[in-house]
């Protein structure tokens, strides 16, 4: 499987002094900007990627705060088919996304969740 990246999710009450931390402190980038999350990137590494999520009544993706890990594969068909035949865990179901990925969750064998996705 090609792995394109991997990010952590960081989940936080407190979004903003969470952007300082990882921003300021660390010197990472905004990568991208929505509603109940930052996507941060390393400015000399830019697949090395954080992820901090926090509640929000109108996040574009409420569903970021159950995922531990999220994994950016080449084929998330492929990927999907190999958790299936592998009995693991589904956590939710294969789908396009809105916003321009394809993904499913799956339970790794310490209990957390993780995002599998691809750019659609």
């Amino acid at each position: 499987m090609e792995i394109r990246r991997a990010m952590p999710v960081i989940k936080t009450e407190r979004p903003a002094e969470g952007r300082r931390f990882y921003e300021g402190f660390l010197g990472f980038r905004v990568a991208m900007e929505e509603d109940g999350m930052l996507m941060l990137a390393s400015t000399s590494t830019p697949t090395t990627q954080v992820i901090v999520a926090w509640p929000s009544e109108t996040a574009v993706d409420p569903q970021l705060l159950s995922v531990d890990v999220s994994i950016e594969v080449a084929d998330i068909d492929a990927a999907y088919a190999l958790a299936r035949n592998s009995d693991l865990e589904i956590v939710r179901e294969l789908r396009d996304e809105p916003w321009g990925i394809r993904r499913f969750f799956v339970r790794d064998p310490a209990g957390q969740t993780i995002n599998v996705a691809s750019h659609i």
